[in-house]
């Protein structure tokens, strides 16, 4: 048997599973992002984000290794001595190791992501670049997506200008994000802040729907970055020129977040398809890129589960060579292969350069 938090695929999922990532490779090397492969093994790093949910082993010489946890953190390891001037653009994928499984469906403790990076290039345009990706993945593989987005910057600025201690900025930030607002006032109060900076605080869980939201937190008395944050966000909408959700009280690791954070959505599936960001400085001086989990790709698609027959089915090699160019064809092994064809729904039979119709057999 596998281990727990692992799968095995068999057709069709297993041919499904590859024409998602392999769809979703073709659109980004369409708009420049160059395919880059990283090893499964890294040496393990104590103050990677995600070392004491990494699988560790040790080597024969005894250095700790750990599989790849995720992607974008092993990239800029490796990409630093690379990189020159300039903007570059890259796409990865592959499969994810936690040790521990995730109770939420579509991630298990061994998952497949991809996802891309733009790198050298900040401001609108390149964020609006990166949206515009997003938007372009969900409708290549068919999604009816909806993409929100939020902007942690401001979130991270408004607190540090309230003057609470680190400790209960932490605690609001949380707050804030899971727009627990009796919450955020109970840390309010064991903390008095200036009134403007309250007025701000407890505004921005109700921060949340569509461009009139800017209007609204324009309205406020944000502090002089946030206010910044706020009218390059708008740069991008208006340069995207699609509709999102926005929430400004999203505030999810908004010290690692320097810019917009998005995610989408599908209806009737209540898990994000995708997440990115801009994170400039935290390990590029300019980066921006998101990646979709595959695994929930799948479950929101909601796939057939039933292996889809041939188009053809070829009574001899010279048939299959002819046919397999231009239509799914499979070669028959048996005695009897019009039965064979009515029970898989195979339309067609062919021998040698014929092709003819299963009810005229």
């Amino acid at each position: 048997m596998i281990p727990e938090g692992t799968r095995f695929l068999l057709p069709p999922e297993a041919r499904l599973k590859a024409e998602v990532v392999g769809k979703l490779q073709h659109l980004f090397r369409r708009h420049g992002y160059e395919p880059v492969e990283l090893p499964a093994l890294e040496l393990y790093d104590p103050d990677h984000p995600l070392a004491e949910r990494a699988f560790k082993l040790v080597d024969k010489t005894g250095e700790v290794l750990a599989l790849r946890s995720e992607f974008t953190t092993l990239l800029a390891k490796l990409l630093r001595a690379h990189l020159g001037e300039g903007v570059h653009r890259y796409q990865y994928a592959g499969a994810l190791w936690l040790r521990e499984a995730d109770a939420e469906l579509g991630r298990l403790r061994e998952y497949t992501q991809v996802g891309l990076e733009l790198l050298g290039a900040t401001g609108p345009l390149a964020d609006a670049e990166v949206l515009e990706l997003a938007f372009a993945a969900l409708e290549a593989l068919g999604v009816q997506g909806e993409v929100e987005v939020g902007l942690p910057s401001l979130v991270g600025e408004v607190l540090k200008a309230s003057g609470l201690p680190e400790a209960l900025q932490r605690r609001a930030q949380q707050a804030i994000h899971r727009k627990n607002l009796p919450e955020l006032k109970g840390l309010l109060a064991e903390s008095p802040v200036p009134e403007e900076a309250r007025k701000v605080l407890l505004a921005l869980p109700d921060l949340y729907g569509g461009r009139e939201v800017l209007k609204e937190a324009r309205g406020l008395p944000l502090p002089p970055k946030a206010q910044e944050a706020l009218a390059q966000l708008e740069k991008t909408l208006d340069l995207l020129g699609r509709p999102v959700l926005l929430d400004l009280g999203m505030a999810r690791r908004y010290e690692y977040y320097s810019g917009i954070f998005f995610r989408a959505y599908t209806p009737g599936f209540g898990l994000p398809l995708l997440g990115g960001g801009r994170y400039d400085g935290a390990l590029f001086p300019k980066a921006a890129g998101f990646a979709l989990g595959v695994e929930r790709l799948l479950e929101a698609l909601r796939l057939p589960k039933e292996e889809e027959a041939p188009e053809v089915l070829a009574l001899d090699l010279k048939a299959l060579r002819r046919f397999a160019r231009e239509r799914r064809t499979e070669l028959f092994h048996g005695e009897d292969p019009v039965a064979y064809a009515r029970r898989r729904g195979i339309p067609f039979l062919a021998r040698g350069e014929e092709l003819f119709r299963v009810e005229e057999a």
